[in-house]
């Protein structure tokens, strides 16, 4: 049997989209068939959702991007003023981004593995596995107890999701674990200094669920920090009110996709006439055809009154191979370069006062 030292060997390498102009290869897949073309028209209207300077870009993360080598794309997203709020599952912020913020890797797992073949040696191993990623189980349990402490100094109160992940942001920030002191870069420390809002609405799914847990484990009977997921929706749907115009930008489906679409329809339940999301761009392998939500179309969620139908895109491919080239594409088409950061976290300030 491998030892775990020879299984976790080998680092995920994140892609750099600065270091790749795919611009001419994006236009030429324009004047093709199929994906391909439906790729090209995704980036086109990605740049032309950053191109008008009123939207509010809200990126939406299902699945494991993070983990799989996307992390310093969506870094730059935010870095570069190319989305404006997140919406994720908790694990690609906390088990993969804030994991790797603390100096945790992620490795690449032998084709060997990652069919299942070996799952019974890497339990022994204490080796997480993502498809044919691995992840040390071990430190996982370390990062859990980061979010415990984090918790531990919060005063007790129901917290949104947006709020506890700042709180992560500044804990990253105040533990010098920064690029100005030789640490890689991260989702969480990037929006926390840019002011972008993370939101988790099902949060305790995810490696800070054992840190809450483990927090009212030990107060059973006293006042707790706890996840209020309406406060959640609330905060989101603020942002629609206080920024019309918006665009969705959405890997994968799942939760995240649906709680970003809704908050057109929050927004007319609390007496605004909200627009629907004048933009729309999604990216999955999943299939409309069984009725769930992953794979249902944006012209399904026009029904819905969520999804103007003038600039939508469905890209049925999966997202390693399609984000880098839609990114891409925008970054060095200088889509951007008239865009300033809305600090959407400033705008919602005044709402959790």
């Amino acid at each position: 049997m491998s030892t775990k030292k020879e299984l976790l060997n080998q680092q995920i390498q994140h892609i750099d989209i600065k270091q790749h102009n795919v611009v001419a290869l994006v236009d030429a897949m324009a004047h093709m068939a199929f994906s391909s073309r439906d790729l090209a028209r995704a980036a086109n209207i990605y740049e032309m959702m950053l191109r008008d300077t009123e939207c509010g870009v809200i990126l939406c993360l299902a699945g494991s991007m993070v983990s799989a080598g996307l992390q310093k794309v969506i870094v730059d997203l935010v870095r570069h003023n190319m989305v404006d709020a997140i919406v994720s599952t908790g694990a690609n912020i906390v088990d993969q981004d804030f994991f790797e913020a603390l100096g945790y890797k992620h490795y690449i797992a032998g084709d060997e593995y990652k069919y299942g073949g070996g799952d019974a040696e890497l339990r022994e191993l204490m080796i997480d596995r993502i498809y044919d990623t691995f992840i040390d189980e071990e430190e996982l349990r370390l990062c859990d107890e980061v979010t415990e402490k984090i918790t531990n100094s919060l005063e007790t109160r129901p917290y949104s999701s947006r709020e506890f992940i700042a709180e992560m942001g500044r804990y990253l920030k105040e533990n010098g674990r920064t690029p100005e002191n030789g640490n890689n870069d991260s989702v969480v420390l990037a929006a926390y200094e840019k002011d972008v809002p993370i939101f988790c609405p099902a949060f305790s799914d995810c490696s800070a669920g054992f840190g809450l847990v483990a927090h009212q484990h030990a107060r059973r009977g006293k006042p707790v920090v706890s996840i209020d997921s309406a406060k959640d929706f609330y905060e989101l749907t603020q942002l629609k009110i206080a920024n019309p115009t918006t665009g969705l930008l959405m890997l994968g489906g799942g939760v995240p996709k649906n709680f970003a679409q809704d908050i057109v329809v929050a927004a007319d339940i609390l007496g605004v006439e909200a627009s629907m999301h004048k933009y729309a761009i999604q990216i999955t392998v999943a299939d409309a055809r069984d009725g769930a939500l992953s794979g249902s179309t944006l012209k399904e969620a026009s029904s819905w009154g969520k999804v103007d139908l003038t600039y939508e895109q469905m890209v049925f491919s999966e997202a390693t191979i399609a984000v880098p080239l839609i990114t891409g594409y925008a970054f060095h088409k200088n889509a951007a370069a008239a865009r300033t950061g809305k600090r959407f976290s400033q705008v919602l300030e005044p709402v959790t006062a």
